[in-house]
């Protein structure tokens, strides 16, 4: 079943920092397309609080999320981008179906 990730983050004020990390966030999704179970994903910009992000990334299952998510490929990236946000990177699982 397909699952929605929800990825927040913070980023910095400084412009030298936030161009250093959206051109990593480039990289990530570059990198994210060629995994197997990636569907698709969205970044999305708060319109209240221009320096906060949504990333909604659609996978396949939940396994294809994982594996993505403990990739050393990603990790290695990732890590220099936790370095420079404002409070880190916070992720939610969804998945698709309603309570009976």
């Amino acid at each position: 079943m397909a699952v929605k990730i929800l990825i927040k983050r913070r980023l910095p004020l400084d412009k030298d920092k936030t161009q250093y990390i959206v051109g990593i966030f480039r990289r990530l999704r570059m990198l994210a397309i060629e995994q197997e179970g990636y569907i698709s994903s969205e970044t999305l910009r708060s319109m209240e609080n221009p320096q906060e992000f949504l990333v909604i990334s659609t996978w396949r299952s939940l396994e294809d999320w994982q594996r993505w998510f403990n990739s050393s490929q990603r990790r290695e990236l990732h890590s220099k981008v936790d370095l420079l946000l404002e409070g880190g990177t916070s992720y939610e699982v969804f998945q698709y179906g309603f309570l009976s």
